[in-house]
């Protein structure tokens, strides 16, 4: 049965710049820290080179991308409203931090399975009509699309809510929705030609010789917890996408 919504329930990019700018960007890092992106690209997201290990001799260094995206302010103010409004008529100790982090978590791992096709291990996590959907599709794709879909939780660069939604049924049941996107880095080897108008760049991280590239795809869970009294409080993944990949 359909859900009405309450007003304002829609849709929106919440990092619109952001979103823009990193499609089909590549940026290629090295041991010196050294970056090359493009002037316009620095006014929607921050890309910083952090060393975090080296050796006596400064001959070994690791690199860590740093990402950070320019959230729109109304938008931004838009969504606190609604956190507002679950803290004070649905559940007092609603974080978004902590439902953000929870999110990583949850979407770490229901990636790693369905990299893994354990469709059965979905059940409780994933809604029960979308885990045949995406057995279907899953078995359609290769082995190196299959290991693009799992998102290491050190790998996840970005992660940012999109739409939240307050919803009533016709018989009283009340629902809560909020969408995710993450940003999460894969070494899988993916063909350019099918990954087109994705969102993405290509990471290469140490020395010429050892150079290793990877990839910024981006993902999509939407995650829904009824409210009605006497249910269980979960949350539940009603909706997943991957760029390219799962659609």
């Amino acid at each position: 049965m359909a859900l009405p919504m309450i007003r304002g329930c829609y849709r929106f990019p919440l990092t619109v710049s952001f979103s823009r700018l990193v499609l089909n960007e590549r940026i290629i890092l090295n041991r010196s820290g050294k970056t090359r992106l493009s002037p316009s690209s620095a006014a929607g997201v921050a890309v910083a080179v952090r060393p975090y290990s080296s050796d006596r001799e400064g001959k070994k260094q690791t690199q860590k991308v740093v990402m950070v995206g320019i959230p729109n302010p109304f938008i931004w103010f838009r969504t606190r409203i609604y956190y507002f409004l679950i803290r004070a008529y649905f559940d007092k100790e609603f974080s978004i931090e902590e439902f953000t982090e929870g999110a990583k978590q949850a979407f770490s791992h229901v990636s790693r399975l369905l990299s893994q096709c354990q469709f059965d291990a979905l059940d409780g996590l994933v809604a029960k009509d979308l885990i045949g959907k995406l057995e279907e599709k899953c078995n359609l794709l290769p082995l190196s699309h299959k290991k693009a879909l799992s998102a290491d939780p050190e790998e996840i660069m970005y992660t940012v809510p999109g739409d939240v939604g307050i919803y009533y049924d016709d018989n009283g049941r009340k629902f809560v929705s909020i969408l995710m996107r993450f940003w999460y880095l894969t070494s899988a080897r993916l063909p350019d030609e099918t990954m087109e108008g994705t969102r993405i760049f290509q990471v290469a991280i140490g020395g010429e010789e050892e150079a290793e590239t990877k990839r910024l795809l981006t993902a999509i869970y939407e995650f829904q917890r009824e409210f009605t009294k006497g249910v269980p409080p979960e949350w539940i993944i009603t909706r997943i996408e991957h760029s390219k990949l799962l659609d």
